[in-house]
Parts: C-alpha cells; structure tokens; sequence
C-alpha cells in the first residue's frame, strides 16, 4: 500500500481546523483519519486534533491483524465513542472550547478487510476501473433531503444549509458511527476527504485525477489546486490509499 496525505486553510479561512494522521499499523495493515473540526477560533482545531489522536490511539491499543472483519468493525465503533468522549469533555472545560466538535471519517485496511467508519459529512470514496463510489453517506441536512428525493445531489451542493450536519463527534455525550465494509482489489484507490474538497468537485472529476491523472504521489496536490482554483472557501484535507 501506498498512502499519501495533505491538508490546507484554503484560500479564505485563515485558520485550519483539519487534521489528518495516517498510521502503518505494521508492513500489511494501515489506519488513516480525516477530521473536519467546527466551533470558535480555538476550538475547531483542537477537537479535530484531539479526535484524529484519540482515535488512533485507540486503535493502534486495540488492533490485531487475526481480529475478523466483525471484531475490527466493534474496534472502530468503539474507537469513535473514545474520540466523541474525549472531545465532548474538553468542550465542557471553558466557555472558549464549548459547542465544538468534529467529523471523522476513517479507513482500516488490513488482509482480511478494508473497513471505513465515518460521523458527520467527512467522506471515503473508492475509485476503481469501474469507476467511482461514495463510501459514506453524510449525516447532514441536505442529504437527507436527497434521500426523501427534496433535492437532486447537485442541488445539495449550494443548498443554503449544505453545511448543517445532523451528527458529529464531541457535540454530544454520545454518538454512533457508521462503518462500511469495502470490496477493493489492488489497483484501486480510496480517498478520505473533508467536504472543503468534496463540495466543490464532482465525483467525475475526482476519478479522473486519481485513476486518469499523471501519477498518484502529486494527486493530492492536484486535487488541492483545483480546489483553490474554485476559491477553496473552506479548508481542504485529502488523503489517498493505493492499493498495490
């Protein structure tokens, strides 16, 4: 496996409130988290950073390459509560950290599965010969409204409360994860993203530059330049898995 990752305040935030880790857990196996902090000037950060270490922390404690699919999946679950605690609690420690929170969006591959856990609009996508898939399915406003056929997907996109998610991790004393199981072959890519990049390309447009594009070491770099190119309102995390 080959993993690349990189995060940037875009072209208007002046602070980050991304943070990315990415973990070899030992030659075969790999953990990569991409969290999305929100609240005030402090705030946002730190919950992203508190939650992406405590996360992995957990995981790296917990993991073991003979766990199966099912035990690997309570791992991650349990992991997330972990991170929602933690961030949780913090923000109850003064009025400067109160209301934050973060997304998170996670992928454990080791051989005998490749799992993704994600809370909040964060996303995982596959991408493959065949194509591309979205992985995740956002906890917001908007996507429930594309769910109950309110609004076509590209309509979500510039709804007004494309931003509001309905789940994150720290904004409440407790929080359920969602965790996917993925069927990949080598060759294919997974990509872990904060919506600063999914909000402004298509997914057509991310398989090009993944599968189509000139190598996969700079991909990042280049879907972080088309982002800015589009004025990069929001920061913008992507991290990408090879699968060789």
């Amino acid at each position: 496996m080959d993993v690349w990752g990189l995060t940037d305040p875009g072209k208007v935030r002046k602070q980050n409130q991304d943070a990315f880790h990415i973990e070899r857990l030992r030659d075969d196996s790999l953990l990569a988290v991409v969290c999305d902090g929100m609240g005030g000037a402090k705030a946002g950060n730190v919950a992203s950073r508190l939650a992406a270490d405590v996360f992995t922390e957990e995981i790296k404690r917990t993991f073991s390459p003979d766990k199966t699919p099912e035990e690997s999946e309570r791992l991650l679950r349990t992991a997330a509560k972990l991170a929602n605690i933690s961030v949780f609690e913090h923000s109850q420690l003064s009025e400067e950290f109160s209301g934050m929170g973060t997304t998170l969006v996670a992928c454990l591959i080791y051989p005998r599965a490749i799992l993704v856990v994600n809370v909040g609009d964060s996303r995982a996508y596959h991408f493959s010969a065949d194509g591309v898939a979205c992985i995740t399915i956002d906890h917001s406003v908007v996507e429930m409204m594309v769910r109950r056929g309110e609004l076509t997907p590209e309509q979500a996109k510039t709804h007004p409360s494309k931003n509001l998610i309905t789940r994150a991790v720290g904004t409440g004393s407790q929080v359920e994860a969602d965790v996917f199981r993925v069927k990949a072959e080598k060759g294919d890519s997974i990509l872990l993203c904060s919506d600063g990049l999914s909000n402004l390309m298509a997914d057509q447009e991310m398989l090009f530059e993944v599968v189509h594009g000139a190598k996969k070491d700079d991909c990042c770099q280049r879907l972080l330049e088309i982002a800015k190119d589009r004025g990069a309102p929001d920061n913008v995390t992507a991290v990408l898995i090879s699968l060789t």
